[in-house]
């Protein structure tokens, strides 16, 4: 007689299951820029809704420019933003200035929001130390090129917040990319099992250089990875200027009132190339795709939600971008005068007591740039 087959005691795949139908896309404004949720709409006077959307336009002239800088030869290394204006300048614009930034490579413009000035942000694309040097009171690191590796300094940044009593929060940031490194799930497991402080942003952008998201994991989406930590997730229309903003304020507000960090995964799309080092996204991008998100885009939404208030026009749009033409020319400028950068300097910046074998190289190259 044939032995009956024991049931399972519990169905772990409908566990999964219900657990990833928890994740849905919050958004306020849809893609049209009509409101769809009003009861999350945040507490925005209608001068921060314009100097929102100043930011974000400006941010979009500044790619704009450094795109067209960095192909004359202008600029080194440089990822463009264009499409997560909405990820990365409303989540900032939801921060407090004692907040640590702690960006990837592509996040420039937080940083440039927090009081980085523009010179310096084109001297860091260069390569030049002064651009790693913040400024006194601008509470940021240096953009991290390794990828995800701004995930554990972002734990350990907001441990110390924690330990020293701040009212402030760690923000990080990395793309779906860096979210499969191991440094993601070890920084977001140690500020949650120590309920530091901290907001970690996933900027979904679909691709990591040329590969997809569905790639990168087999879990629906990249905001469940939090409750492996045991922290809040959330799943963010990053073309909303409006969730983005409603969902890291809340996010900060549990941070500093000591109930631990939260994993924002924004939703959203880079209309350019990864990095301008040679990557050509029509290889891996369809044109339909393209078009698709397109009409997604986080400026012509919120202008349209803000012309139909009575906030924005064709007049206030031209300003800003003569503005930051304008910055933007001086803020090249004064990075050309900046000192060139010499091998003493590199040396002199690498440590702060100089290894023998090194002094006498040292030595040698200062009496070569003498002359």
């Amino acid at each position: 007689m044939a032995s009956k087959t024991k049931k399972a005691q519990f169905d772990a795949k409908k566990t999964l299951e219900m657990i990833e139908e928890q994740f849905e896309m919050f958004q306020i404004l849809n893609e049209e820029g009509k409101v769809v949720n009003e009861a999350a709409m945040p507490e925005l006077s209608d001068e921060q809704l314009q100097e929102l959307m100043r930011r974000m336009v400006y941010t979009r002239i500044l790619d704009q420019r450094s795109i067209s800088l960095n192909r004359q030869g202008r600029l080194g290394f440089y990822a463009p933003t264009a499409g997560q204006e909405a990820s990365q300048i409303a989540s900032h614009y939801a921060l407090e200035k004692e907040d640590w930034i702690l960006p990837g490579y592509r996040d420039v413009p937080q940083i440039v929001w927090h009081g980085l000035p523009l010179y310096q942000a084109f001297l860091f694309s260069r390569g030049h130390f002064q651009g790693n040097q913040m400024p006194e009171g601008v509470n940021a690191l240096a953009p991290q090129i390794i990828i995800g590796a701004q995930y554990i300094q972002t734990a350990g940044v907001a441990l110390g917040l924690k330990k020293r009593g701040k009212k402030a929060v760690a923000i990080t940031y990395t793309g779906d990319g860096g979210s499969s490194q191991g440094d993601f799930y070890e920084g977001i497991n140690f500020a949650g099992a120590y309920q530091a402080p901290a907001i970690f942003v996933v900027q979904n952008n679909q691709f990591a250089i040329s590969t997809p998201r569905d790639k990168q994991t087999a879990g629906k989406t990249i905001a469940q990875k939090a409750v492996a930590a045991g922290i809040p997730g959330i799943l963010v229309d990053g073309m909303d200027p409006l969730a983005v903003y409603a969902a890291v304020k809340d996010a900060r507000e549990r941070a500093v009132n000591g109930e631990g960090p939260s994993l924002i995964e924004t939703l959203c799309y880079r209309y350019g190339p990864h990095t301008m080092a040679g990557d050509d996204p029509t290889r891996y991008r369809s044109s339909e795709q393209d078009t698709e998100w397109e009409k997604k885009d986080p400026l012509v939404r919120f202008r349209t939600f803000l012309e139909a208030k009575g906030l924005w026009n064709e007049e206030k749009e031209n300003e800003v971008i003569e503005q930051a033409k304008e910055d933007i020319k001086e803020g090249i400028k004064k990075a050309d005068a900046a000192p060139k950068q010499k091998v003493t300097d590199l040396m002199a910046n690498m440590y702060e007591e100089m290894p023998y074998n090194l002094k006498e190289q040292f030595e040698i190259y200062k009496e070569k740039e003498s002359k």
